[in-house]
């Protein structure tokens, strides 16, 4: 064999290898963006340049939640302790929308502060890896998972109390985790009451899953809103978004719309927004 046949033949080997083994992708810098979403395949952060988000001031009927969550991200992206949040209630009530509408004002008033950081359901086991990759960082950073259960054997839970009481290490000074959740306890009331009518001692029995919620220091609970602050809300968006119908009655309508859903909250009013917007052909910018 030649020299050149044998350098061909090393060069498809290395390309076989390469594609077999790729080389890690760079590493995201923390500062690249405002917000990012985290990938446990790869240990991914990838950052997100817009990020979809309601302006705060048209959150209604959840002021005292919306006062709670600003000062504790407020003292944490100052760099001072803070309380790691669980959002719960109905759905569609502002949970996440909450959320992401204080890390826009935290970084208003301070730009560039605080890096919020959403992590999918099925990726929590990775947080540890996540938290690695954060620790040592100058920037604070917010961890938000979005509609977080458990259900069944899902042991999932068990990374997420780790990371939550810190373990043996602790958690980084400079992050903090957020959650929401249609469950007060992360997990059904049916198999709350299953595991505690057959058990031998009920109160053992469930205790390590429902005592998941107890590591979350600041509790907000989030119910359907009343008809006039549903009406609230659909006169804040039609007012932002310059929505203006004559020959309409917009609230009768609007009523009408909840009533079809069997339910009243702001979920159902932004439904009902889009709706109109695109009967009157106006774009929601």
């Amino acid at each position: 064999m030649t020299d050149q046949n044998t350098t061909e033949l090393l060069t498809r080997i290395a390309d076989a290898l390469d594609r077999l083994a790729p080389p890690p992708a760079p590493v995201t810098p923390i500062d690249a963006a405002d917000a990012f979403v985290w990938y446990a395949e790869g240990a991914r952060l990838v950052p997100i340049p817009k990020v979809n988000r309601v302006d705060i001031a048209l959150l209604k009927g959840i002021s005292s939640q919306q006062d709670q969550l600003i000062d504790n991200t407020r003292r944490f992206a100052d760099g001072y302790p803070a309380n790691n949040a669980l959002l719960w209630g109905a759905r569609g009530t502002g949970k996440s929308s909450l959320v992401k509408a204080v890390h826009a004002r935290i970084n208003e008033d301070n730009p560039g502060i605080l890096a919020l950081i959403e992590i999918h359901r099925e990726d929590i086991p990775s947080l540890p890896v996540l938290l690695t990759r954060l620790k040592g960082e100058q920037r604070q950073c917010l961890i938000f998972c979005d509609d977080l259960s458990f259900d069944g054997q899902d042991e999932a839970y068990k990374s997420l109390k780790a990371v939550l009481d810190g373990g043996v290490e602790g958690r980084p000074d400079n992050v903090l985790f957020y959650a929401t959740s249609n469950r007060r306890h992360l997990m059904p009331r049916d198999m709350i009451e299953n595991e505690r009518s057959s058990a031998i001692n009920p109160s053992e029995a469930t205790e390590e899953k429902v005592s998941l919620s107890d590591r979350f220091g600041l509790w907000l609970g989030f119910h359907n809103v009343d008809q006039n602050t549903y009406f609230d809300i659909i006169d804040g968006y039609c007012k932002h978004y310059g929505l203006e119908a004559p020959d309409i009655d917009i609230r009768a309508e609007a009523l009408e719309w909840s009533v079809t859903r069997g339910a009243r909250s702001g979920r159902v009013a932004w439904q009902f927004i889009q709706d109109l917007a695109g009967k009157l052909n106006k774009p929601l910018n």
